[in-house]
């Protein structure tokens, strides 16, 4: 019996546990890549542009995902970059990223022309002019901190200083860098990147999900009104599945960070919400300056009466689930044979029933309230249009020229130009006629008489077939009558002669 032959340990082709790895949805590479890619690869911006462009486009796709999968906690806008975001990333077998600082100062920093991925929170949310404006990218680099301006400038020129010998391993500083103990090299390490970045593609998909969605359902003024509350429960979908979601729901709700982060985006670049306090406005892009420009007290008060609406409905169901339960209970009590038991949760019921009876009448009312307001606040806005459109017309009106003596003048001159074209066509139509020898008068009578005879030669034709058509039928039934007529070969002589005789006298 032979053995089966045994790949030696020490073959290449042998899979040891340190050839496979087991990475996070977000990390997606392989070992060879990866270490390429958790390596300190910010010398090569200069060295090797390419390798480096590549590593910064493959780390913002990852970087991306990582926040918008909810990989990171509730925020899903914004990256918290830190030592939790370093260990998010470690990957047995190759171990930490090192040059996550070179990519999050090259992501945060903005081309000629493109605006950066990523942007500091506190930048983000200071910028008084929209981030698409030209003022913005000014006001933005210059709050770029001062640390991500010396990483930028200071890493080539390291790099150069270390190619003339300057700096390095064997150059002049090295002896005076010995002087310091391995502890303070540690504590020297970069940490200038740390801190929270808005992600700049995420939050425009975002922003144009709930813009949608709003558009969609925006009925009455109530419906673009929104508490904080609100707005997170309303629009928490728009930000997409989520990691951390509670089990039985795919989504989470947004945080408050990213709510912030919205709301500033909204207002300021997109202008489709203004804020006051904790009260939000979705506006209408047609609206008037007045509506899009500021809260009134009547949204405040329809605000109100909406939030009580739905303050409401969450008791009514409340109340419901009360009274299943109570119901439920003395279902089990009276099968346990447990009487007195049974009697006391159906009297809880019948309390339940009485108070959801007066939350009802109450909703009812608050309800039929709202809509009278959003009837009326309504018929302010169509009269607001009707003041509109009649100064608009009378301003139209006005017009010098719509005026009657000029009207009058632009028709009188409208008719001389008509017959002077009528006059040109029936020269030019007379011209044509002499050119090609057609008699200029042609007599209307004689045409009338020509077609009279063509109308009596059709007559008298259509007569004559007729009168064909009769006679071959009269013949035809004379035949007929001629056969009918002859006697049969079993008839009398006698009889014979006494038909023809009988047919003389009556013809």
């Amino acid at each position: 019996m032979t053995t089966p032959a045994t790949t030696p340990v020490s073959s290449p082709y042998r899979k040891t546990p340190s050839s496979t790895i087991s990475t996070p949805k977000y990390v997606q590479a392989s070992r060879s890549r990866l270490q390429s890619l958790y390596s300190d690869f910010s010398r090569q911006k200069t060295s090797n542009p390419a390798s480096y462009n590549a590593n910064i486009e493959w780390w913002h796709r990852s970087l991306e995902k990582y926040v918008s999968n909810g990989a990171q906690g509730s925020s899903r806008l914004v990256l918290q970059a830190g030592n939790e975001l370093i260990e998010s990333y470690r990957v047995q077998g190759v171990g930490k990223p090192i040059g996550l600082g070179a990519v999050i100062t090259e992501l945060v920093t903005p081309s000629s022309s493109d605006l950066p991925p990523l942007y500091p929170i506190s930048s983000f949310l200071s910028l008084p002019n929209s981030i698409y404006s030209s003022k913005s990218k000014l006001s933005y680099v210059s709050a770029i901190p001062g640390l991500f301006l010396s990483y930028m400038v200071a890493k080539p020129l390291w790099w150069a200083l270390e190619q003339v010998g300057v700096v390095g391993e064997d150059s002049i500083a090295s002896s005076i860098s010995s002087t310091f103990s391995s502890s303070s090299r540690s504590s020297r390490a970069d940490i200038s990147w740390f801190g929270d970045y808005v992600f700049l593609k995420l939050v425009e998909q975002t922003a144009e999900a709930i813009i949608e969605k709003q558009a969609s359902k925006a009925v009455g003024p109530s419906d673009g009104l929104y508490t904080f509350d609100g707005f997170k429960k309303d629009f928490s979908d728009c930000l997409g599945p989520s990691q951390a979601a509670d089990e039985g729901s795919d989504y989470a709700l947004m945080s408050d960070v990213d709510m912030k982060v919205l709301l500033r985006y909204l207002e300021r670049d997109k202008e489709a919400v203004v804020t006051d306090g904790e009260i939000i406005k979705f506006v209408d892009a047609t609206g008037s300056l007045e509506r899009v420009s500021e809260i009134t007290t009547v949204d405040r008060g329809i605000l109100e009466l909406k939030t009580a609406i739905e303050d409401l409905h969450a008791q009514v169901d409340g109340i419901h689930k009360k009274i299943d339960q109570c119901t439920s209970k003395a279902t089990d009590a009276l099968r346990l044979k447990r009487k007195s038991l049974a009697l006391s949760y159906l009297r809880s019921r019948k309390q339940l029933e009485d108070l959801l009876t007066k939350r009802l009448g109450a909703l009812q009312n608050l309800e039929g309230t709202l809509i009278s307001v959003e009837g009326a606040a309504g018929d302010i806005e169509i009269l607001k249009t009707y003041e509109s459109s009649t100064s608009t017309l009378r301003s139209i009106l006005s017009h010098p020229s719509l005026q009657r003596e000029s009207i009058e003048k632009t028709m009188d001159a409208l008719a001389e130009a008509n017959a002077d074209a009528k006059e040109v066509d029936e020269a030019v139509r007379i011209g044509g006629d002499v050119a090609l020898g057609v008699e200029d008068i042609v007599d209307e009578s004689e045409l009338e008489a020509e077609l009279r005879g063509l109308i009596e030669e059709e007559k008298v034709e259509s007569e004559k077939q007729n009168d064909k058509k009769d006679v071959k039928a009269l013949d035809d039934l004379r035949d007929k009558l001629s056969q009918l007529q002859t006697p049969t070969d079993g008839r009398e002589p006698e009889e014979a002669s006494r038909n023809e005789e009988r047919d003389a006298v009556m013809a």
